[in-house]
């Protein structure tokens, strides 16, 4: 598996992001029993670039958490089997033959400022937006109150496996 991550920004974290990232990618490509060796790039930026991301991709003139691009379109959310149907090309590295799953971008500035106003741990906040963004390139959405109920359980299941509790 490849877990690339680009950290893009002045601004410390105060951890080290990377085995957090990775612990939490690792375990919900379990969860989730991915048949398949997979890449996931990962940018941790600041406030300014991520607002332009996403004014860019979402029209929202203003900075978020994390934002997700999932390289696969899913039928059923988590559901791999609709790698099958599609060309090799469109969804493989052709280099090391690893899935795509796609980017997540994740704003330092949000990470510490959600772990101060919840009351917990930087490790747990990066932990969460990483796992919620894999949700999304897994083809999970909450848009209605069902997928977010959904979400939320699988969020918490691959945190509490990994001890980052609230």
């Amino acid at each position: 598996m490849a877990i690339h991550i680009e950290y893009e920004t002045e601004i410390s974290l105060g951890i080290d992001a990377g085995p957090v990232i990775t612990k939490v990618i690792d375990m919900a490509l379990e969860i989730h029993q991915c048949p398949y060796a997979a890449e996931v790039n990962v940018i941790l930026t600041d406030n300014v670039s991520i607002a332009a991301i996403n004014q860019e991709y979402r029209n929202l003139a203003k900075p978020t958490d994390v934002l997700s691009f999932p390289m696969i379109s899913y039928e059923t959310p988590g559901d791999f089997s609709v790698v099958e149907t599609m060309s090799a090309e469109d969804c493989f590295n052709p280099d090391s033959g690893e899935l795509i799953l796609g980017d997540i971008i994740i704003s330092v500035e949000k990470v510490i400022e959600q772990a101060e106003a919840y009351g917990h741990s930087r490790e747990r906040e990066l932990g969460f937006l990483t796992a919620h963004s894999m949700l999304h390139l897994f083809g999970y959405d909450h848009m209605e109150e069902d997928e977010r109920i959904d979400m939320e359980e699988k969020q918490e299941a691959i945190l509490a496996l990994l001890g980052l509790y609230r």
